[in-house]
């Protein structure tokens, strides 16, 4: 390389470096003078170092962000294997792994090529299926990694749908039963839906196509329809399909409550799904760019409201704060931040998040109590219900900033998505588990569920060691 070519390259990395850390008015207004003052030439090769690092930039953000959606897999286990009971810990937590090694498997043959391949009307993807190397030097280059980068991104994304699913059924669900449901989730449930909203994301490597929701104006930056309405409604068909827990009601149909073994591990399980919507929200920039500051802080204080309101709507109720509920306010509050984060102000963020967190503890109450629906985590009330009122929040102008252009014109294609999503979920879940019931069977018997599913399931137990409470042996 020539000197002067050198010289560029120091000139490039350092001001690069510098718009990664300086204001980005202060960044421009630097890059402004230095093209005055460089020949063409030089300003051409600048540009495309600049254009190259910030590339590189886009790569590693991605994938960090990627990794911390991915660590939500653990917040999950967490939560799920806290808020139910000792004897059904380990079945838990190995739902949680393998929703995901069958869901990734299912998503790569098939999943992300319905998602994401080039549709046809708006609806299917055609291509992209069997995702390899050669698909992405063909789109690309021979050294274009954003396939496989944005693939890996999307990839803890239909997890995340496909195991919100675990907690509501926990318990009494058998457990080759809900290995097929993963595989079908990840692999044709979620992409097709999810393709509707999103398929433009992939529109530089699918020839330029897009979903008809998205051709429509549908508003859900990082999904908290595309992900949590349709992982929230699939939960309600299983709910449904399956029935409660043995003893969850009494001989007039009042719910009982059963305790979780640890809400210690819960709370730890939701501060880790906490950090990991920040790279859940944030992250779907799919960019290196000043945005994510914006969106990781509307992120925080709507997580921060949502526990607020669910603590003081459970405190009003039941005269003492329930540290479960505030938990769960906490998940509902970033639920419903998630469509609109990139686009509201911090006082809708607050808003947005409080009236989830209110939400979801009536909403819990109306399925366990009116609904006679047993859902052992609450993951109806959290992803479904709270996921809806983030979509439909997106699309109200009182909570979103200046610059984001939202208008009421919206707001029918949001209140639409709700219908479409939702009822596509629910409507295929229910087949799904239906057909499992009548075949393999969904539910373990009453002899495996008294005496756990670590053991009837599995042929061991989470805590050894520990001595079995005796109500837990009387279901």
């Amino acid at each position: 390389m020539r000197t002067g070519g050198k010289v560029l390259l120091g000139i490039g990395a350092l001001l690069g470096l510098g718009s990664l850390v300086a204001p980005p008015a202060l960044a421009q207004t630097d890059l402004t003078a230095l093209e005055q003052a460089l020949p063409p030439e030089a300003w051409a090769e600048l540009q495309t170092l600049l254009k190259t690092q910030q590339y590189h930039a886009d790569i590693v953000w991605t994938t960090v962000a990627g990794a911390l959606v991915f660590f939500m897999q653990a917040g999950f286990a967490m939560v799920e294997a806290g808020f139910t009971r000792a004897k059904n810990a380990t079945n838990i937590v190995l739902k949680n792994l393998m929703d995901f090694c069958f869901g990734a498997c299912a998503f790569w043959f098939l999943g992300f090529g319905l998602m994401f391949g080039s549709h046809v009307a708006g609806f299917l993807g055609t291509n992209w299926f069997f995702f390899n190397w050669q698909q992405g030097a063909e789109a690309g280059s021979q050294n274009d990694a954003w396939p496989f980068t944005f693939f890996c991104f999307q990839l803890v994304f239909a997890a995340t749908a496909a195991t919100i699913v675990s907690g509501a059924m926990a318990e009494r669900t058998r457990f080759l039963a809900y290995l097929i449901y993963s595989i079908v989730i990840s692999g044709a449930i979620y992409p097709i839906s999810g393709g509707w909203a999103w398929n433009g994301l992939f529109a530089d490597y699918n020839g330029g196509t897009a979903g008809w929701l998205e051709n429509l104006g549908y508003i859900d930056f990082a999904g908290s329809g595309v992900v949590h309405l349709v992982g929230g409604a699939a939960a309600f068909a299983g709910t449904l399909v399956l029935g409660p827990r043995l003893g969850k009601y009494g001989p007039n149909g009042e719910p009982r409550a059963i305790p979780g073994h640890s809400l210690p591990l819960g709370m730890l399980g939701a501060l880790i799904l906490w950090l990991g919507w920040i790279g859940f929200n944030a992250g779907s920039t799919t960019a290196a760019i000043p945005d994510i500051g914006w969106i990781a802080f509307n992120t925080y204080l709507a997580g921060a409201a949502g526990a607020i309101g669910a603590l003081c709507t459970s405190w009003a109720i039941f005269t003492k704060p329930d540290m479960t509920f505030a938990a769960n306010g906490t998940l509902a509050g970033l639920v419903g931040i998630t469509a609109p984060c990139n686009t509201v102000h911090p006082l809708g963020a607050i808003l947005i998040g409080s009236v989830a967190g209110v939400l979801v503890v009536l909403s819990v109450l109306f399925i366990e109590g009116t609904l006679k629906v047993d859902d052992p985590v609450g993951a109806v009330s959290v992803h479904g219900v709270c996921g809806a009122w983030g979509v439909i929040a997106a699309g109200i102008p009182w909570f979103a900033h200046a610059e984001a252009g939202v208008t009421w014109a919206v707001l029918p294609v949001q209140i639409l998505g709700v219908i479409a999503l939702g009822g596509w979920s629910f409507i295929c879940c229910l087949a799904l588990f239906l057909i499992l019931k009548g075949t393999i069977g969904l539910r373990v018997s009453a002899e495996e569920e008294l005496a756990g599913l670590d053991i009837g399931e599995h042929g061991n137990i989470a805590y050894p060691d520990f001595v079995t409470a005796s109500g837990e042996l009387e279901g």
